[in-house]
């Protein structure tokens, strides 16, 4: 009987495969994925054949073999042999390309030789080729070990219009996925190639700082900035909410540090009229103000225990009150977070939260010092050049090899001020070493004392500048904390 291209045939197909194909057919466009589609494939199969098993085998080209895909018994067991098939009906429906029924392959020479049809005791069979750009991307096949009469002829015309269904959806999903797997890839490449907001500089700790950036700017994630002092934190927190789907509504920050108490509380949560003195009217608080947008908390570590469980309501409910009320307000507000100090340290030492400190640290971003991206600096002395004069400048090769040269523990901020400085005193267009003035220069020439006693000296400046963080004046002498810890121990300066 010839099946192909004879829409007539379809009225043999009785109630329960016609109400198959529909449900199917409603289907369609929900899968998305290659496995969604096939699961359903192999449920629809195992239904309307009354079959004991089911197997989708997709067929690989290259090796002329068969690839389980789906499988299942009719008890809801999965399959994921396929040696419990048999290979040679396979073969022969990819070979055939055609819908093929048999009711006894136990009985059939071509067919009852196999181990597996022995093995499983199969008597009837039903196969379909799936077919996708007029080759055999795969096969459904279905048994019993039963002689199941509901392996009928019209069975097999249900199989036939139902596998071209599956050919249609198949060829779909996968052009989706083609399309979705080449999006993906065109992203990547945009985040490899993506300038930041006011970030400069190509050398590849920027590019991998950038790519971070990026891929979190995507979410609503927490995320905590570290990094030295002037090393571009809060430019760092403006490019995640510059890039993320809040950037329409408000970022808003604030400084943490040196700030009282009471008027950093008074700042971030607002308050009710009345709730202190001087408090004439409501005000609302910067966290509220931030709703829908991204808000910006720069040197967290400052901030008391109080505001610290304060800031964990936040976070963890998002929920404020505004000092002198009782009212609980709900802010949608991302949070990012700044810090020069190590807070897991602060939290071990009991001086920080450690509910906080995870809280916040959800998304890690560390801002890499100006010694770690020594490329950088003639393209940033060249931007702060023409961005505070305005105007064209040559910089010497001299100086840009004394800029390079420099260890920077004020990073960035340091070298703006350094390009003033030459600015100011550069009476042409030309930037030579005589014009940059950096301020351990003249310690260094002046010095006159042994090596001893010019380590000691080092050495406490640099505690003195991170504020007797070792691990960044290690950072900054480039030597390892070990090396720091010994030489204060050496020189009793501990």
């Amino acid at each position: 009987m010839e099946y192909i291209n004879k829409i007539s045939q379809i009225k043999n197909i009785d109630r329960e495969s016609y109400e198959a194909l529909y449900r199917f057919s409603k289907t369609l466009n929900e899968s998305t994925r290659q496995d969604s589609l096939i699961e359903e494939t192999i449920d629809i199969v195992l239904k309307v054949i009354n079959a004991e098993r089911a197997l989708f085998a997709k067929y690989d080209e290259q090796s002329d073999d068969f690839i389980v895909i789906s499988g299942r018994k009719i008890s809801n067991e999965s399959i994921s042999n396929l040696n419990e098939f048999s290979s040679g009906l396979l073969q022969k429906v990819k070979k055939e390309r055609k819908p093929l029924l048999y009711h006894d392959v136990m009985g059939d020479p071509q067919f009852s030789q196999f181990q597996s049809i022995q093995i499983q005791k199969i008597k009837s069979v039903i196969g379909v080729p799936i077919i996708k750009d007029d080759k055999v991307w795969g096969v459904i096949i279905a048994d019993s070990s039963l002689d199941r009469r509901e392996f009928t002829d019209e069975n097999l015309i249900f199989l036939h219009f139902f596998s071209n269904l599956v050919s249609l959806a198949l060829d779909r999903i996968i052009t989706i996925e083609e399309l979705e797997k080449e999006n993906s890839i065109l992203i990547n490449k945009l985040q490899s190639a993506i300038d930041i907001p006011d970030m400069i500089g190509d050398s590849q700790v920027m590019k991998n700082l950038a790519k971070l950036i990026y891929k979190v700017a995507q979410t609503d994630a927490t995320v905590l900035i570290t990094g030295e002092s002037g090393t571009g934190k809060e430019i760092a927190a403006r490019a995640i909410h510059q890039l993320s789907k809040r950037n329409e509504k408000p970022f808003l920050a604030q400084f943490c540090g040196s700030i009282p108490d009471n008027l950093l509380e008074s700042e971030l949560f607002g308050y009710k009229k009345g709730a202190f003195t001087g408090a004439n009217n409501d005000k609302i608080g910067l966290l509220e103000a931030a709703d829908k947008g991204t808000f910006f908390l720069d040197e967290i570590a400052d901030i008391s225990s109080a505001l610290q469980a304060k800031l964990l309501r936040v976070l963890e409910n998002r929920e404020i009150i505004r000092l002198g009320d009782v009212n609980v307000k709900k802010v949608d507000v991302r949070i990012l977070a700044a810090t020069n100090k190590d807070l897991l340290d602060l939290s071990k030492d009991g001086n920080f939260r450690e509910d906080l400190f995870y809280r916040l640290n959800v998304f890690p971003i560390t801002m890499p010092p100006l010694r770690e991206r020594r490329s950088d600096i003639p393209i940033l002395a060249k931007h702060f050049i023409e961005k505070l004069s305005g105007k064209k400048f040559v910089i010497d090769p001299d100086a840009i090899k004394k800029l390079e040269s420099y260890y920077w523990p004020g990073n960035i901020r340091q070298l703006i001020n350094v390009i003033h400085r030459a600015l100011i005193l550069c009476d042409g267009n030309r930037v030579s070493p005589e014009h940059l003035i950096i301020e351990d220069d003249k310690d260094l020439e002046e010095f006159n004392g042994t090596l001893k006693e010019f380590e000691i000296n080092l050495l406490k400046k640099r505690l003195d500048q991170f504020k007797g963080n070792r691990t960044l004046a290690a950072k900054s002498l480039d030597v390892s904390v070990r090396w720091v810890q010994l030489k204060l121990k050496e020189y009793g300066l501990e």
